[in-house]
């Protein structure tokens, strides 16, 4: 079983997309090991000595800062501030999305500036090789002070409390407790505020967003360059001359994707009737390409993020200091996920326009791509399927980082709504593989009208694989489960 080290080398979106795909197993460096040993003992020594007001490590909690809590009362201070945060609702956040979020706290708190024990931080590793995932809900965070419900969810069982995912079932977390044997943490000053705090919730959903983005982008140029030779498009807006002259980055990556995948197709190459193509094929390297551009700038905010101390307060061993700040707050992250949610959208909605096109009866090509059409429907209602999800996103694409909503009794009068624009960019995410998956079916369908014509290898052997998953269709059926079949062609690459 292969293991994965838990250092101050930090994560990447590579490496977590291998953690769990692989079945990784956690465990702690050393140097992680001594770090976080060396913040809890500088801790335990400054409230040995100090007796002043530290914020939520002998104090209450937002509001409540000025409320002092005696020493005899810290750890259940903590168990406290565990159950009372816990008002999470609505869906259940997905399990491997759960599990993201587990290692993002481990890697947060790795670092030694939180002061928790050692202990505590071992429980989060051995919940995380055990897969026993917590149930966490998907509403309650308003992502600053980071995202308290959701990680007091996630953190519940390390006291016995709350529920789990284990064994292909969830259970409570005292039962599965005692059947591995384990006994519930003793939560110690500061540590349930360093296990609350912190935006791993959004940060997971965010890492996971980005993953499937990258996934999505490919996707959608090697699927728009099928539409492009079912549609018999010209090539000229790809050529590598008009990209010199504006050279953004995603823009020129695009363009050349698309002039590789067409390399050796009879196509493209042949001589065209018409002298310009509908701006949802002639545009396709700018729309595209600055949706991947939208994607590198989220992924190098996330990137920084899940390699950082977002609790608070937080300790500095070296410099003898304690600082309450707010690097909790999830407005980098919230800005990020609402950008990336109107990129993603794009791809779909350039996408559907693509159908509509092919299945337009123009360019040679039969009304709805089917044999007698009037008798046959044939592909209509797909394209109506993918314009109502298209119109769903751009409503998800609202923007939750314009939002803040007083709590706290105001002490927290301001707050970055990036959970909201996490689970929003979730469903955006999963509408768009639905979207590409119609116009995976309307283009392959198309294509088989220009035969016996062909396009290049690399298009021909991606239509062979997919026509082993759906047929061709000569008179009408029921689409919706070839819609699903398409769906999850693209899900299973």
């Amino acid at each position: 079983m292969s293991q994965y080290k838990i250092s101050s080398a930090g994560l990447d979106f590579e490496t977590i997309e291998s953690i769990l795909q692989e079945d990784q197993k956690l465990v702690l460096s050393e140097e992680a090991k001594k770090a976080i040993q060396a913040g809890r003992a500088y801790l335990d020594q400054k409230l040995k000595k100090h007796k002043d007001p530290i914020y939520g490590i002998n104090t209450g909690f937002g509001s409540l800062y000025n409320k002092s809590v005696s020493e005899k009362d810290l750890s259940q201070l903590q168990k406290n501030l565990m159950m009372s945060h816990a008002c999470g609702t609505g869906e259940e956040v997905p399990f491997d999305i759960v599990k993201i979020m587990l290692l993002l706290k481990i890697q947060g708190l790795s670092y030694g500036n939180s002061g928790v024990q050692l202990q505590t931080v071992n429980r989060l590793i051995d919940m995380f090789n055990e897969d026993m995932i917590p149930v966490v809900y998907q509403q309650g965070s308003l992502g600053a002070s980071g995202d308290l419900a959701p990680l007091a969810h996630l953190c519940l069982p390390l006291i016995g409390e709350g529920e789990v995912f284990y064994k292909g079932k969830i259970q409570t977390a005292k039962v599965v407790l005692k059947k591995l044997k384990w006994d519930a943490i003793e939560l110690q000053s500061k540590e349930g505020l360093a296990l609350l705090n912190g935006t791993q919730f959004m940060a997971a959903y965010g890492v996971h967003a980005l993953v499937r983005s990258y996934q999505l982008a490919s996707l959608a140029d090697f699927i728009a360059t099928i539409s492009l030779e079912a549609f018999d498009g010209r090539q000229e807006p790809f050529d590598k001359l008009i990209h010199k002259i504006r050279p953004h980055q995603g823009q020129m990556d695009v363009a050349e994707n698309i002039r590789n995948i067409l390399k050796g197709s009879e196509l493209i190459g042949r001589k065209k009737a018409h002298v310009q193509d509908p701006y949802s094929f002639r545009c396709i390297p700018q729309v595209h390409g600055a949706s991947r551009d939208a994607i590198n700038y989220a992924a190098n905010v996330f990137l920084t993020e899940i390699n950082s101390v977002t609790d608070n307060p937080t300790l500095f061993p070296k410099e003898d200091k304690i600082l309450s700040a707010g690097n909790f707050h999830g407005q980098p992250l919230s800005l990020a996920m609402d950008f990336l949610a109107i990129a993603l959208s794009e791809l779909g909605n350039i996408s559907e326009r693509r159908t509509y096109q092919l299945i337009s009866g123009i360019r040679e090509l039969p009304p709805f791509l089917v044999s007698e059409p009037g008798l046959n429907s044939g592909f209509m209602i797909p394209q109506y399927t993918a314009a109502s999800i298209v119109s769903q996103n751009k409503q998800l694409c609202s923007p939750a980082s314009v939002d803040s909503i007083v709590s706290s009794n105001g002490q927290e009068d301001h707050v970055s709504m990036g959970a909201n624009a996490a689970t929003k960019l979730y469903k955006v995410v999963e509408n768009i593989y639905t979207i590409l998956a119609i116009e995976l079916m309307t283009a392959v369908q198309g294509l088989e009208f220009r035969r016996p014509l062909k396009s290049s290898e690399m298009v021909e052997e991606f239509v062979a694989a997919f026509r082993k998953e759906v047929p061709f269709i000569k008179k009408d059926k029921v689409l919706y489960t070839e819609i699903q079949k398409s769906r999850e062609f693209l899900l299973s690459l």
